[in-house]
């Protein structure tokens, strides 16, 4: 566990644990977008002061890519699972109970860290916009690779292109957040999942 010691102008030094603060600053950005969050929302989630934030993590743009990398290793982290299943229809299911799940977690914002950020950005904030964007697209070719390799098995059907399977697939996951961040039940969710694998081609 990383401490930083922060200096605040008055009074004595001020301990933090970086990965904690950092958790917090995943929270506010994911429940109200890059630009949503203002300074003032991000220090007071994280506990700290503005010259802490800055010493620890730099501006409020190097605090979002620390953020999105938290949020890729523990919360997306099902994603390199769901590649790992025999079939394609068991890489659909992964990835869909693994969405399915964040948006039913007690606790946690619902929505799409990377969807709310990429939609919501202004043209201040585009290089965080194209930041997410770099970042599906290379999660999207990992998923194209599989779904190719699942092509070349047989285990789609010849009218089924691998490109056309990802991005019908990615439109579903994002309908699946977005509805979750609406405000959906668990219930209407999990209909989505299961009318999805219902009409999945193939086995």
């Amino acid at each position: 566990m990383e401490i930083e010691t922060a200096h605040p102008a008055r009074g004595r030094p001020r301990e933090f644990c970086v990965e904690d603060a950092l958790a917090q600053a995943l929270r506010v950005f994911w429940s109200k977008g890059y630009e949503g969050a203002s300074m003032t929302d991000l220090t007071e989630a994280m506990g700290i002061t503005k010259p802490s934030l800055y010493a620890a993590f730099g501006n409020k743009e190097s605090l979002f890519r620390k953020a999105l990398d938290l949020y890729e290793r523990d919360k997306l982290a099902y994603m390199k699972n769901a590649l790992e299943a025999d079939t394609a229809r068991g890489v659909a299911e992964r990835l869909l109970e693994g969405a399915y799940g964040m948006q039913i977690e007690d606790g946690d914002p619902k929505g799409c860290l990377g969807v709310i950020s990429s939609t919501a950005c202004g043209t201040e904030a585009e290089s965080i916009r194209e930041e997410v964007i770099k970042r599906r697209a290379t999660s999207d070719a990992l998923l194209l690779a599989r779904m190719e390799r699942a092509k070349a098995e047989g285990d789609l059907p010849a009218h089924i292109t691998a490109d056309g399977i990802v991005r019908y697939l990615s439109a579903v996951l994002q309908g699946l957040c977005i509805q979750g961040g609406a405000g959906a039940s668990p219930q209407a969710l999990r209909d989505v999942v299961n009318t999805t694998l219902e009409l999945w081609p193939g086995r």
